[in-house]
C-alpha cells in the first residue's frame, strides 16, 4: 500500500484531497459558535422548560410554576447550619475557620482567630475537618482545598442578600485576620486597578 501511494501521483492527490476535506469539515464545525454541550441542551429541552413553554403559550392568565427553594432540588447542596444562616440574616460578618484537629498551623491560627470573639457584628464558627460536610455549600463556593482555611462572608446588606466570601489558607497573623474582617465590612467605593 505504501509503495503504491509513493509511486502513484493520482493516489497521492486523492489522499491530500481527502485530508483537506476532513480538515475543512473539522474547522467549519468548530466555527459554529457554542460548544457541543450547548447544542445538546438546545436540542433537547428539559421537562421543566417544556412545561414553562406550554404555560407561556397557553396565554397570559396562566402563571408559571413556582421554582423550588434553594437547596431542595435533586443534587442540590444542603444549606449551611442554622446558626450560620441566622448570623448572615442578622447582617453580621460570618467568619468560618476550617481546621484539622492536631495540626500545628491550625492550632496557632485558632488562637489568632479567637481574638475576633470580642468584635461586634462578627460571628465566629470553628469547624473541624470531620464536620466540613455540613458546610459544603460554603466550602465548595470558595474552593476550600486545604486546611486551615479562613472563610469570611460579607454581611448580607453589603451584597444585596447574595452571599460572597473570601478565603485565606494556612497560618494567619492577627493583622491578616483583622484585615480580612475589615475588608468584608467595607462599605465605600472601590476602584479598579490598571497597571
Amino acid at each position: 500500500m505504501r509503495e503504491k501511494l509513493n509511486e502513484n501521483p493520482m493516489a497521492q492527490a486523492v489522499l491530500v484531497g481527502v485530508l483537506l476535506l476532513v480538515a475543512v469539515v473539522f474547522l467549519l464545525g468548530k466555527m459554529g459558535g457554542g460548544s457541543e454541550e450547548e447544542g445538546e441542551e438546545a436540542a433537547a429541552p428539559t421537562p421543566a422548560a417544556t412545561s414553562a413553554i406550554a404555560a407561556a403559550e397557553s396565554g397570559p392568565a396562566t402563571a408559571l410554576p413556582a421554582l423550588p427553594a434553594p437547596g431542595s432540588g435533586p443534587g442540590a447542596l444542603p444549606p449551611p447550619p442554622r446558626p450560620v444562616v441566622a448570623a448572615f440574616k442578622a447582617d453580621q460578618t460570618v467568619v468560618l475557620l476550617f481546621v484539622r484537629p492536631g495540626g500545628i498551623d491550625d492550632r496557632q491560627t485558632l488562637g489568632v482567630v479567637k481574638r475576633l470573639e470580642g468584635m461586634t457584628d462578627v460571628s465566629l464558627f470553628v469547624v473541624p475537618s470531620s464536620r466540613i460536610d455540613r458546610y459544603v455549600s460554603i466550602a465548595q463556593g470558595v474552593k476550600v482545598n486545604r486546611l486551615p482555611a479562613l472563610v469570611v462572608v460579607r454581611p448580607r446588606d453589603l451584597d444585596n442578600g447574595v452571599p460572597s466570601a473570601s478565603v485565606q489558607f494556612g497560618l494567619q497573623s492577627p493583622e491578616s485576620v483583622i484585615q480580612a474582617v475589615v475588608d468584608a465590612g467595607y462599605k465605600g467605593p472601590t476602584l479598579s486597578y490598571h497597571p
